[in-house]
Parts: C-alpha cells; sequence; structure tokens
C-alpha cells in the first residue's frame, strides 16, 4: 500500500501542472485552511434559508470542529508529512503531520451534512473533492491522507445532529 500511495503522489505531483493550476490549488488550499470556507458557506446559507438556520449554523460550525477532531487524529498517528526529493511542497503548514488530511476532513464532513440538510447542499460535494485532491496535488499530503480525511469527514456529517 505504502508503494502505490507513494507513486500515486509522485503521478500528482509531476502530472497536469501549470502555474495556473497551481495557483487556483494553492488558493483553494488558502480557503480550506481551518474550515474557514466552509464557516462561510454555512453562515451565508442560514442567512438565506430561515427554514433550516439551525441546520446551517451547525453546518457552519462543524468545519472548525472536523479541524479539531482531525489534529487529535494526527497527533495519535504521527504520520510525517511527505517528502520527495526534487518536488518540494507547493505549500505550507501548520504542523508537520500528514495522516488524515484535515482539508479533506472538514470538507467531507460539512458536504455530507449540507447533503443532509438539502438535496441541493450535495453540490458542496464538487468543493469537497478539489480541496481534497489538491492537497496531494501541492504535494501536501499522501493520497492515502485524503481518502482517511474523506472517510473520517463523511462519518462526521452523517453522525452529528443537524438541530439541537
Amino acid at each position: 500500500m505504502q508503494g502505490l500511495d507513494r507513486k500515486l503522489l509522485v503521478t500528482m505531483r509531476t502530472r497536469g501542472h501549470s502555474p495556473a493550476l497551481e495557483r487556483i490549488a494553492r488558493a483553494l488550499g488558502r480557503t480550506g485552511n481551518n474550515g474557514a470556507v466552509w464557516f462561510a458557506l454555512g453562515l451565508a446559507l442560514a442567512l438565506v434559508d430561515s427554514a433550516n438556520r439551525e441546520a446551517w449554523l451547525i453546518c457552519a460550525a462543524l468545519g472548525p470542529v472536523a479541524i479539531g477532531l482531525n489534529y487529535a487524529v494526527k497527533l495519535v498517528v504521527r504520520r510525517p508529512r511527505p517528502a520527495l526529493e526534487g518536488l518540494p511542497p507547493l505549500g505550507g503548514a501548520p504542523s508537520s503531520l500528514s495522516f488524515p488530511s484535515a482539508h479533506a476532513t472538514s470538507s467531507f464532513a460539512v458536504a455530507t451534512a449540507m447533503a443532509r440538510v438539502e438535496p441541493l447542499g450535495a453540490l458542496a460535494f464538487v468543493l469537497a473533492i478539489a480541496l481534497a485532491l489538491g492537497r496531494p496535488y501541492l504535494g501536501m499530503h499522501y493520497p492515502s491522507d485524503v481518502l482517511a480525511g474523506a472517510l473520517l469527514g463523511i462519518a462526521l456529517g452523517l453522525i452529528v445532529p443537524l438541530s439541537l
């Protein structure tokens, strides 16, 4: 598994790169930091959909909460971020720990919860996938970090109560 993970990472770091795509991936990564994009999106939806306001506010809070839970897992697993000779990461991170990807965890947690609130909320998975794929593309995570983060996020998004 480790060999496949590394091969996929090398492929994602060496194929399909252009300055424009790298700028987009970096920008997406910045919006995903600390679950910020999900917090903002949840707040915006709470403002426009009063019938589901409480659920959208819970979705807004879920992104940052998922980041915190993810960090607890990182502290237990302690997997270092990838280091590929000649292919430095194209971004920075607040921690040297890699598993699981916090961007993937928060993104899939909130996208899953949003899809539970409103069927059109499933469109959040488009952004979640883009954010998650950007992490190995930038060399910040192994693909398995992203997969584990996505699975953890989906589980969180399914179990979080959407009303108090």
